[in-house]
Parts: C-alpha cells; sequence; structure tokens
C-alpha cells in the first residue's frame, strides 16, 4: 500500500478532524488516525469511540488498497513541519511499518493493524433532513454556551433539537440560564427530537465555519450523522428526557427595557470588573428613562456605577443578575438593540434581540435573577 499526497492538504484534513482525538482513550488504537485507501480516494478517520469523524482526499498517486493506524500525534507534529511538498506513504501490510518520505528526508512510523478501528455506527431507520451550514453554525453558537457542564444532570450537558412540521428549535440551559434559537424555515415530515454532546457539536461548528454547503443530517434513538462536503461525522446522543423548558419560560413580562446593545454589554464589561468574583453581582436599577447599574465587591472596597439612558414600559424597579451570564447572552446577538423582558425581581427575565429583519430566525434568551445585596 502505497499513496503520494500534497502535505499541506493531508495536514489541512487530518487537522480539521483532530479535535475528536481524546488524551485519555480506553483503546491504545484510538490514539491513532485510520487511513483507508482505495483507488485514488483517501479516507481518514479519527474516533473517541463516542464521536468519530472522516475526511476524505484525493491523492496524487495510488498503489493497492488498504487499511492502517498511524499515530496522531507523531504524524501530525512531523506534517506541520514541511512546507507544501508532496509526501510519500508506504505501507508495510505484514509488519504495518511505515515510511514516510518527504523532500531529503524518510522517516518510520510503527502502525497498527487497520481493521482493529472501531467502526462508527450504522444509522438505521434513520430520519434525514438537510440543513444550510450558516444556519446550523448559528444555531450551535447561539445556543452552546448555555448548555451545563454538570455530569450529574446529562441531558443538560447538551443542545436539545426540537424538529416539528413546522419549525426547528435548539435548546441549552445550565438551570441559571437558557437559550431557545428557532427557524421557521426549516421543517420536518414529522416530529422528533434528540440531545447533541457538546464535543460533536464544537467540531461541527468548527468545520462549519469553512463555507456555505448544504448539511445532510441523519439520526435514529441512539445516533446522529453530519454530512458536510468532504467530511462526516457520526456521535451518539445523549440518553434521557430533556427537561420540560417551556414551563420556565415566563409568560407574562409587563416590565420592558430597550437599550442600545453595544453600549449595555460595555457597561455590564466594565461594572462587573468591580463585583464579587464569587457572584458577578450586578444590580440594576430602573425608573424613567434611565438605567442605573450598580456593582460592589465589599472585601476589597469595590465599587462601580454607571448610567445609560434606556427606553422602559412598566413599574421602576431592582433587580441583579450574574453578570457573566448577561454578557455571555449579549455577545452571542449580533442586533443594535435588545429587550429585556421582567415580572418581578425574583422571576427569570428575558433578553430578545430587537430586529425583524429575519422573519424565520427567532431568538429567546432567559436568565435567572440572583438575590439582592440588603
Amino acid at each position: 500500500m502505497k499513496f503520494i499526497v500534497s502535505s499541506s492538504l493531508l495536514l489541512k484534513q487530518l487537522q480539521s478532524i483532530s479535535g475528536v482525538l481524546s488524551t485519555n482513550n480506553t483503546l491504545p488504537i484510538l490514539d491513532n488516525f485510520l487511513f483507508e485507501l482505495n483507488d485514488n480516494e483517501l479516507k481518514v478517520s479519527a474516533s473517541d469511540l463516542e464521536t468519530t469523524m472522516t475526511a476524505r482526499l484525493t491523492v496524487d498517486m495510488a498503489e493497492d488498497e488498504g487499511k492502517i493506524a498511524i499515530p496522531a500525534k507523531l504524524l501530525l507534529d512531523t506534517l506541520k513541519t514541511f512546507s507544501d511538498i508532496p509526501v510519500t506513504l508506504e505501507i508495510d501490510k505484514e509488519s504495518f511499518g511505515i515510511s514516510l518520505i518527504a523532500g531529503e528526508g524518510k522517516y518510520r512510523l510503527a502502525g497498527q493493524d487497520g481493521e482493529e478501528y472501531p467502526s462508527p455506527a450504522e444509522l438505521e431507520n434513520a430520519t434525514n433532513l438537510k440543513i444550510e451550514s450558516d444556519i446550523l453554525h448559528n444555531a450551535i453558537s447561539k445556543t452552546i454556551f448555555a448548555t451545563s457542564n454538570d455530569e450529574l444532570r446529562p441531558t443538560m450537558t447538551g443542545v436539545y433539537v426540537e424538529l416539528t412540521t413546522d419549525n426547528i428549535t435548539f435548546v441549552a440551559t445550565d438551570a441559571h440560564k437558557l437559550v431557545r434559537y428557532r427557524r421557521n424555515d426549516i421543517k420536518g415530515e414529522e416530529s422528533a427530537a434528540f440531545i447533541l454532546p457538546k464535543k460533536p457539536l464544537n467540531q461541527l461548528k468548527g468545520i462549519l465555519a469553512m463555507g456555505d454547503a448544504p448539511v445532510d443530517i441523519e439520526f435514529n434513538e441512539k445516533n446522529a450523522r453530519f454530512i458536510f462536503r468532504n467530511i462526516t461525522m457520526t456521535c451518539r446522543l445523549i440518553d434521557g428526557k430533556y427537561p420540560n423548558y417551556t414551563a420556565v419560560i415566563p409568560l407574562e413580562n409587563p416590565n420592558k427595557l430597550t437599550l442600545d446593545r453595544s453600549p449595555f454589554l460595555n457597561a455590564i464589561r466594565r461594572v462587573s470588573l468591580f463585583s464579587n468574583q464569587a457572584t458577578y453581582q450586578v444590580k440594576f436599577k430602573i425608573a424613567g428613562t434611565e438605567l442605573h447599574l450598580m456593582a460592589e465587591d465589599l472585601d476589597y472596597s469595590n465599587e462601580a456605577k454607571e448610567r445609560l439612558n434606556c427606553h422602559f414600559e412598566g413599574n421602576d424597579m431592582e433587580i441583579g443578575f450574574n453578570s457573566k451570564f448577561m454578557v455571555e447572552m449579549l455577545n452571542n446577538l449580533e442586533t443594535d438593540q435588545v429587550v429585556m423582558e421582567m415580572s418581578e425581581p425574583n422571576r427569570a427575565g428575558l433578553i430578545l434581540p430587537l430586529d425583524d429583519e429575519n422573519q424565520d430566525e427567532d431568538i429567546l434568551m432567559l436568565v435567572m435573577p440572583v438575590m439582592l445585596n440588603a
């Protein structure tokens, strides 16, 4: 088995799938990339058992077909040192020894039998869906930051995807904040729902940024597969029932605060520097057309106050929020203005973009308040 390929092309494809590799694999063979050669097509794969990513590329020359597992870190580190030159890989099928020839250099690596590499799950009775890459990238970016890191509640560590005959909804929550991203221009032939883990979503987000193209999605009760250009990712879904997120979204919110997003975001960033670094609490005091932001850290005698002009409908109120959550949410909105809808100081507040340009996109962000210091 032998082939010649551009070093930069090979490196680019390996880097696009290498994020799946884990540092503490239970199977030593998963420290390798799987190379499969068939005619002039080379298929390279990386896996951590839960998620498998595969990239396909065309080689310049190929002799014989076969599969071999090649040490991932050593190969990546070696390819990074080359300029864009042809590299030749020759594999001994008996010993699994690998010769890599590049320019005046010749290198030997010890591979493993590719037949021992775990295969990705087969998807039986799968549902199919097609989404444009920019829409899917947007959905992941807008929700993944709100997922939980609590392994005791595994369903909340992923993004919940709910497909109906009317729309598709992506939801993430950690019980302190919640994001619901809905697209009304994507519909399913029938209703379905699944929970995608965070790690494969981060990998998917990275490759979707490479350009615009449709993404083919297949999923059943246990696994999902995403096909984008020359890359395929298969991942195991999170098993369990997602919390009833609609129950926590308040419907009656008579107090509405409208602000320019960017000055609001920057003011919270500044004021929060002076907040208690355990609670990150920032107090909102809203009266008339003014919003006063206040934070203090009594342990270090730090204090900050800022005033912003705003448009407010409702009764004057004081409410506290975790500034880290507010910054994350405002960072993930792109509109010039935002609306905060609130009912009581002890009830969740909603953050909504004030933008009617895209009727097909519906974003709702929810943040729980924090108890104000007396």
